[in-house]
């Protein structure tokens, strides 16, 4: 993996505007709690992701890695974009059947192998993600890898959800 990642994360996926000003952001989570986004005025502007989340006391969901695999094992989606959107969807399936919704999630690590080309994108990720997540950004953050361990994958998202 290379050492690229930064603020710059969700880079395209939409301003994170909190409704308790600029600093904090809170969600109602699927199971009735809720987490906050927390976003220091002082640093840049999130764009796509929170500086940070926190979470009132709960279940910790540790999600595994997911790339664009279909039922039958195999990479689906010749680019980027449809990658992400079935990652994400992979991603989002395991996060229900542990009981977490969208608004559950906390963390979020994207490794890419061309982190140029998700830059080049982020406008139609960040589509994908208002599609399937909504408005709410986890902490989140892209790292540059060389490969993945399907050869043919160009995104894995890993996570974590707190459920209360």
């Amino acid at each position: 993996m290379s050492a690229e990642s930064g603020t710059s994360a969700g880079a395209g996926m939409g301003a994170q505007n909190g409704e308790r000003g600029a600093d904090t952001d809170t969600g109602a989570s699927a199971g009735g709690g809720e987490l906050e986004r927390i976003n220091p005025p002082h640093l840049a502007p999130p764009t796509g992701f929170s500086h940070a989340v926190r979470a009132a006391p709960g279940t910790m969901v540790f999600l595994a890695g997911q790339t664009a695999l279909d039922g039958s094992g195999r990479i689906v989606g010749d680019g980027i974009v449809e990658q992400f959107e079935r990652a994400l969807t992979n991603l989002l399936d395991v996060a229900a059947a542990s009981g977490a919704g969208p608004s559950d999630l906390a963390k979020l690590t994207v490794f890419a192998v061309d982190v140029a080309d998700y830059r080049r994108h982020a406008r139609d990720l960040g589509a994908v993600w208002k599609r399937l997540v909504g408005g709410a950004y986890p902490a989140m953050a892209v790292i540059g890898a060389t490969r993945l361990w399907d050869e043919t994958a160009l995104v894995e998202i890993e996570g974590v959800a707190v459920v209360r």
